[in-house]
């Protein structure tokens, strides 16, 4: 059975894409990945996911990830931006799966196979953790290379999540392009 992980990064900060990620793990490479100490991106270091994704590249893991850009997510709304980026990830995959597991409480709305959302997946299901540390450490490369074209920001420090510092940016130059001017606190 064919079971694949779906897991985004980037719902919460007021700049940014929002990125999604589905996995698909081999038994070997889920138990390699495992014994490297996969787990939820957001219990990780940075140096941790970095060396994780670094593992899951060597492994030529198959994923696809796929991003909704800040105009999407002002068009559509946060979640229906992530669902829509979850299930472009998903069917862009090379196979076709038999169950996607989708971390969280909503289906993303596939017809090719059956889905099961599933909330703290990332935690619970390696192939869901694998998509969590690929869309966290994909997201935060392109935050660190948006902050040399919208310099003053601080994106390559904060990502775009609301910090202190990133309010006292936009209270200084105003949003840029990146900033989702649908979120009340930009």
């Amino acid at each position: 059975m064919r079971i694949v992980g779906v897991d985004e990064a980037g719902r919460g900060p007021l700049a940014g894409p929002v990125i999604a990620a589905a996995v698909y793990l081999e038994l070997w490479q889920m138990k390699k990945l495992i014994s490297l100490g996969l787990t939820d991106s957001k219990k990780l270091s940075p140096k941790k996911r970095e060396k994780l994704f670094q593992a899951i590249l060597d492994m030529e893991v198959c994923f696809r990830a796929q991003a909704a850009s800040p105009t999407r997510i002002d068009r559509n709304n946060i979640l229906k931006a992530t669902l829509w980026a979850m299930k472009r990830a998903v069917i862009s995959l090379p196979l076709r799966p038999d169950l996607v597991i989708v971390d969280g409480n909503r289906p993303i709305g596939l017809s090719v196979c059956k889905e099961k959302p599933l909330p703290g997946a990332d935690s619970k299901v390696p192939s869901v953790a694998a998509a969590s540390v690929i869309a966290k450490v994909l997201r935060d490369k392109v935050m660190i290379n948006l902050s040399r074209v919208y310099p003053g920001y601080g994106f390559e420090k904060h990502k775009g999540y609301p910090t202190s510092e990133h309010y006292e940016a936009l209270k200084k130059l105003g949003p840029c392009q990146l900033h989702r001017r649908s979120f009340r606190l930009v």
